[in-house]
């Protein structure tokens, strides 16, 4: 069946359709202002505000960016990721020391506590002031993007309740706070968080445990490319030597390239109804 053409701008429940719109918003956090800015209001978005901060060196990110959307009824805000090589020594330092989170609720890892601390006020701004109508608010991100989106969802809802996010869409999400942290979000976001993670997916798998934990709501793509709602622990795992296995000369590649925004929009595309 065909993709649908536009985002349905009364959603508010979890829908495979919604799952690959807001998987289309997070890959266009990746292309610059102008074409955000067309796409947008080809969905039926009027109103577009950017957000970008950069970083000096020794802070491993050049910046961070992201963008929100707005029509009568819905407000979108994507958050732009990274690649998972800038990523992958980053996450994997465990020497990296961890940050209070949200409302002093747990800890975050710092890298995500700063990129977040330098964008938040502009999306919190944005989000207050084009929401003149009672809109949805929806995140989305998709790796570093993905984090960012969640802890923004947890920021705004425990610093004003009022302010708890419709839905939450994470794509190859990298583990983000401690376990009081991810509790409390789990509490708050009960079927509004959506985190999928594509088969070997490098990403998800950092920061290492147990210092730093993923939040539940976990939608998983098997290595044949379908989109299941659980997954069994000792299935996953055969699922993913399968998966590692599709490229006999390149087999270690896997976690890099299920990490493509391309794959999860392709794989979401397979899964509509």
């Amino acid at each position: 069946m065909p993709a649908p053409t536009t985002f349905d701008h009364q959603a508010r429940d979890y829908s495979p359709q919604l799952a690959y719109w807001m998987a289309r918003a997070a890959a266009l956090a990746y292309q610059d202002e102008s074409r955000i800015d067309a796409e947008a209001r080809g969905w039926g978005f009027d109103r577009v505000r950017h957000h970008q901060t950069r970083f000096t060196p020794p802070f491993p990110l050049e910046d961070t960016q992201a963008f929100t959307m707005a029509s009568d009824r819905m407000i979108v805000v994507a958050f732009r990721g990274t690649e998972p090589v800038q990523l992958k020594d980053w996450l994997s330092d465990a020497t990296t020391p961890p940050w209070p989170g949200p409302a002093a609720t747990g800890y975050v890892h710092y890298g995500f506590a700063q990129a977040l601390h330098s964008v938040f006020p502009e999306v919190a701004k944005g989000i207050t002031e084009l929401r003149d109508r009672g809109q949805t608010v929806f995140l989305c991100g998709h790796s570093l993007g993905g984090a960012l989106a969640m802890l923004t969802g947890a920021r705004l809802h425990l610093e004003d309740p009022r302010l708890r996010a419709d839905g939450v869409y994470t794509y190859g999400q990298p583990r983000t706070c401690d376990r009081m942290l991810a509790k409390a979000y789990n509490t708050a976001f009960s079927k509004r968080m959506h985190r999928f993670v594509n088969n070997n997916d490098i990403v998800p798998q950092l920061p290492p445990e147990p210092a730093f934990h993923h939040v539940d709501a976990l939608r998983y793509i098997d290595a044949n490319g379908r989109l299941r709602e659980s997954m069994p622990a000792l299935q996953a795992l055969g699922d993913r030597a399968k998966g590692m296995t599709a490229d006999l000369f390149a087999p270690a590649s896997d976690g890099v390239r299920d990490h493509s925004m391309q794959r999860y929009i392709g794989a979401l595309e397979k899964n509509l109804p």
